[in-house]
């Protein structure tokens, strides 16, 4: 199996990152052979888009598990269109990471654990310091929030959740086009 720990370091011996779209670099290993490789992220500078961006880096190398720490809604989404569990690593190596999966300690995620872009700066870097942002419970009331309001607010949530799943099978399809061209160039 190939899965992609997200870190903060080159080896095995790296500390496990806690964000994954701006991480420093990805570790890909093959549990059956026990080799890895240290991919540099490519979407750890970018401006915004990382956690999309680097969710797709992850699909194309082959992941078939990611492991990390923090992971956004639009990491998430990538992911899971891609078929690719994703589970929360709450500190340590990369090593540990990996044995604790292969020793199923590890929980899953059911959706992201982070607010969008709360890996960026400017104050929003919450998954930096390993603090979690929860989604509201349905059905609950919020204070100061009328009821008209929390139902447009589920409405539009609904909305946004299949909108970025149209945009996680688009860019799918965009990818699968992108590789047929590459190869007929071939």
């Amino acid at each position: 199996m190939r899965i992609i720990v997200s870190a903060q370091g080159e080896s095995l011996d790296a500390p496990a990152s806690p964000v994954f779209g701006r991480c420093p670099t990805y570790i890909l290993v093959d549990t059956v052979t026990a080799e890895f490789h240290a991919l540099p992220n490519p979407a750890m500078n970018q401006g915004g888009g990382a956690g999309i961006q680097a969710a797709q880096f992850v699909v194309e190398q082959g992941a078939q598990v990611v492991l990390t720490g923090n992971l956004g809604p639009n990491a998430f989404d990538v992911l899971q269109a891609a078929g690719i569990p994703s589970y929360v690593v709450p500190e340590g190596t990369v090593r540990q990471a990996v044995e604790a999966f292969k020793a199923q300690r590890l929980q899953p995620m059911g959706g992201a654990n982070v607010a969008a872009h709360a890996g960026m700066g400017g104050g929003a870097g919450r998954a930096r310091m390993g603090v979690s942002v929860q989604p509201a419970m349905p059905g609950l009331p919020t204070p100061g929030v009328s009821p008209e309001s929390e139902q447009a607010l589920a409405q539009l949530g609904e909305s946004l959740k299949g909108l970025r799943q149209q945009l996680a099978e688009t860019m799918d399809q965009i990818e699968q086009l992108e590789r047929k061209t590459k190869k007929r160039e071939e």
